[in-house]
């Protein structure tokens, strides 16, 4: 079989009952539960695609293997599919972020040189006390003309 045709394939409840060893109303109640999720003919007929047969093979190991039981499959697949989801994000940002870097620090020079408040990049950067380097160290104020001398 080629791997396009691999991709494509589809099977027969009975055929995916048998060569994993578990009888057809299990994959039944798997479907019933929301585990299992096998598209259908036109006849009604449940087809397993090879996603389907991978999502099954996790279901088994962890019935069988670690003794987990559905509602623990349910959590276990859907935190899966979370974490799945969050890191094609991650991945996504990570891509955004190459390409704002691969623009240089010269776009960046650029921007800060037409600003209204002029700058260096270094001011910009915060302390690990949560303030801007520049507000590190702030002047000290200069005298209120105002003010009272306290000494007598």
């Amino acid at each position: 079989m080629t791997p396009r045709a691999a991709a494509k394939a589809h099977y027969m409840i009975s055929a995916v009952a048998q060569r994993y060893d578990i009888h057809p109303q299990t994959l039944r109640l798997y479907e019933r539960e929301g585990l299992l999720k096998p598209s259908r003919t036109e006849g009604n007929t449940r087809m397993y695609s090879e996603e389907d047969l991978e999502r099954l093979e996790t279901i088994l190991s962890l019935t069988r293997d670690l003794g987990v039981n559905l509602a623990g499959v349910e959590i276990i697949l859907n935190m899966r599919e979370k974490m799945d989801r969050m890191q094609r994000e991650v991945n996504e940002f990570v891509v955004y972020v190459r390409q704002e870097l691969a623009r240089g620090l010269g776009d960046w020079e650029q921007r800060l040189g037409t600003a209204l408040v002029r700058s260096h990049p270094s001011d910009l950067v915060r302390s690990s006390e949560g303030s801007p380097r520049a507000e590190q160290d702030p002047p000290s104020a200069p005298p209120d003309p105002g003010a009272r001398d306290p000494s007598p």
